[in-house]
């Protein structure tokens, strides 16, 4: 088996190599990752940038938030297009220097069509800055003094002989007097003819900083969410109706805005109960078109204890674990048909034996001819036990702290991370009815397979609750397969996808095996296998009710059970099982307010983790018996 593994990796290589060879120079396009399984069709926003006089704005920054955040910026003739975006409302507006921020605009976009967005600036006026005297109501313009030597008569016009303006003249001085100061005088860097005067010193020394924030804050085009969450599990219905189950509560923050010519963000999360937990991350992408697309990044979590389950506090020394990560990619357009990404991330856990991982990846892709690409990707992917706590989901993922504990199933040895060796290449083609199909051939090394396991009870230990589970290494595996895939638009607003994958895998399992055995036998693997695997995503959006639906299904025959599940194939060998995720946002417009917009979010799901292109196929059949969350809340977009 292993020899012709080796042999489907040369392959795999050869051809690569071909391709490469042969490659057709024809459009510009940018590297596109490999494709989810759950990708629906995205659309664009198109538009034009004018001032007050109809003339078009050249360099302003456009933003949108949404389902997607992007920036774009205006060219000569004041145009923008903003892509690609997942279908939704979207909050636009615009920026530039000397001209006051645009409100936000409600665009809706459509999946697999361009969105049209026209919108005015104004100048900044500079007019004078009038200064009012006290108890007046109405600014009053006082006739400059006749210069020296000179009579009221040298003054023309100019001078008004009135008894008004004669009372003004001769009325006591004030500190608020009433005068009309250009606003040249108010400039930072009017020569000043005693800068010691200690106003003039306070103005300048105050004045600077809050004119920089003031022009910081109303210039940057900041767009975020806030999320006001609570979460819990449940096995069965009637742990649902519990008091306990929606004991935790989450805030959540994200904020985004343009810098140069790139795009920061930034998330924090934060939880408080018997799991006192908080994370904190940042981002900075590359804006396309551009040869280099960089993107950098770091987070960092911690988490901390505070209840008195014995199997929690066994493998956590002074009560809390942190984990940081960071990572760095670049995308490289090495010409109109070739694309190149190529990059690592670096993780340290405090509570593994070697605690830094680091996970390199590079891949490829061709551009043969129109509507075809060519997908390849090799990396070394390095997971911690217990991951899946600390590290930020992808964009489109619901964003939680960390929320339960884990410890070792054996409770002699240390945690120990595992590493999957990921070589895989995917031809994709677009068809002409919209819909797009794939093909793809992997193959995998995976050393230390982890096995999670809930609602196990071992025996001698104290039971376990729904926020704990178990983790152990079930030896290596060598994993080779294939998959196909369709992703179409079924109507007008409902998009789905579907893909199936066959994969033979040869097991190498672990020297203790004891206690997994125990608990859980179809989680050890001893002999080879076939694995077959069905997962879909639909879809869809109710524009007369503002409702999005998401639905994920998985079905596999490569499932582990505990022996207590009562499912089919529970005991000695795996049975066919699924994995499901709802997710369902409500807008509430009766509650925007500006540009902000309100939405309900309610999501139950019994997915451990999410799915990513080149992770263990075995790390979510190996989840045992993983218990139903439920997420809930509100959502507020700015």
């Amino acid at each position: 088996m292993r020899g012709r593994s080796r042999f489907t990796a040369s392959a795999v290589v050869g051809g690569l190599v071909l391709l490469c060879t042969s490659v057709i120079v024809r459009a510009q396009a940018p590297l596109r990752p490999v494709a989810n399984i759950a990708a629906a069709a995205t659309g664009a926003i198109q538009g034009i940038v004018l001032d007050e006089r109809g003339k078009p704005v050249n360099g302003a920054v456009v933003s949108a938030f949404g389902a997607t955040p992007a920036f774009a910026t205006t060219d000569r003739t004041g145009r923008f297009e903003l892509r690609p975006l997942s279908p939704g409302p979207y909050v636009v507006r615009a920026h530039s220097s000397g001209f006051i921020a645009s409100r936000g605009q409600i665009v809706d976009v459509r999946p697999s069509s361009r969105a049209s967005s026209s919108i005015a600036l104004r100048h900044v006026s500079p007019e004078p800055y009038p200064v009012l005297a006290a108890g007046s109501a109405v600014p009053v313009s006082l006739p400059e003094p006749a210069p020296p030597g000179g009579d009221s008569a040298s003054t023309g016009d100019n001078d008004d002989h009135s008894e008004t303006a004669w009372r003004l003249r001769h009325a006591r001085r004030g500190v608020l007097k009433d005068a009309t100061m250009p606003a040249a005088i108010l400039a930072e860097d009017t020569p000043d003819t005693n800068i010691f005067a200690p106003v003039s010193f306070l103005g300048r020394a105050m004045g600077s900083p809050a004119r920089l924030a003031s022009g910081f804050f109303t210039s940057t085009p900041f767009t975020g969410q806030v999320n006001l969450l609570t979460t819990g599990s449940f096995d069965t219905p009637q742990q649902f109706f519990t008091i306990d189950s929606f004991s935790r509560g989450v805030a959540y923050m994200t904020v985004s805005a343009p810098a140069g010519s790139g795009d920061w963000t930034m998330h924090g999360a934060l939880t408080q109960g018997d799991i006192a937990s908080w994370i904190i991350a940042g981002s900075y992408i590359t804006r396309s078109p551009a040869r280099h697309r960089y993107d950098i990044g770091m987070s960092y979590a911690t988490q901390r204890y505070d209840g008195g389950n014995p199997a929690a506090l066994r493998d956590v020394t002074d009560g809390s674990r942190n984990a940081g990560e960071m990572h760095g990619f670049d995308t490289f357009a090495i010409s109109p048909a070739v694309s190149l990404t190529y990059g690592s991330r670096y993780a340290r856990y405090d509570y593994l034996t070697n605690r830094g991982l680091f996970s390199p990846r590079v891949s490829l892709t061709l551009i043969p001819g129109q509507h075809v690409r060519i997908n390849t990707l090799v990396s070394s992917r390095a997971v911690a036990p217990g991951a899946e706590e600390f590290l930020p989901p992808s964009d489109s993922g619901i964003w939680l702290p960390p929320q339960r504990t884990f410890s070792s199933i054996t409770g002699r040895d240390r945690l120990k991370a595992e590493r999957t060796t990921h070589v895989e290449m995917e031809v994709e083609r677009d068809l002409a009815s919209g819909s797009t199909v794939s093909f793809r051939a992997f193959h995998q090394h995976a050393e230390k397979q982890l096995v999670t396991m809930f609602g196990v009870q071992l025996q001698g230990r104290p039971e376990t609750e729904l926020g704990h589970y178990f983790v152990g290494n079930n030896g290596n595996v060598d994993t080779t397969g294939w998959s196909t895939a369709i992703r179409a638009a079924l109507a007008q607003r409902v998009h789905a996808s579907l893909q199936y994958s066959l994969a033979h895998a040869q097991w190498t399992p672990a020297a203790h095996l004891a206690y997994m055995l125990l608990v859980a036998p179809s989680a050890v693997r001893l002999q080879s296998e076939r694995i077959h695997d069905v997962s879909t995503a639909v879809e869809t959006e109710v524009p007369e009710t503002s409702t999005r639906v998401l639905f994920l299904y998985r079905v596999s025959n490569g499932f582990a059970h505990s022996p207590a599940s009562g499912q089919s194939g529970s005991g000695e060998h795996p049975g066919v099982d699924s994995r499901f995720d709802l997710q369902v946002r409500q807008s509430l417009p009766f509650m925007n307010f500006s540009t902000a917009r309100w939405e309900m979010l309610l999501a139950v799901h019994n997915f451990f983790r999410e799915a990513s292109p080149d992770q263990s196929l075995y790390d979510e059949l190996l989840v045992v018996r993983p218990p139903k969350r439920v997420v809930g809340g509100l959502t507020l977009r700015f």
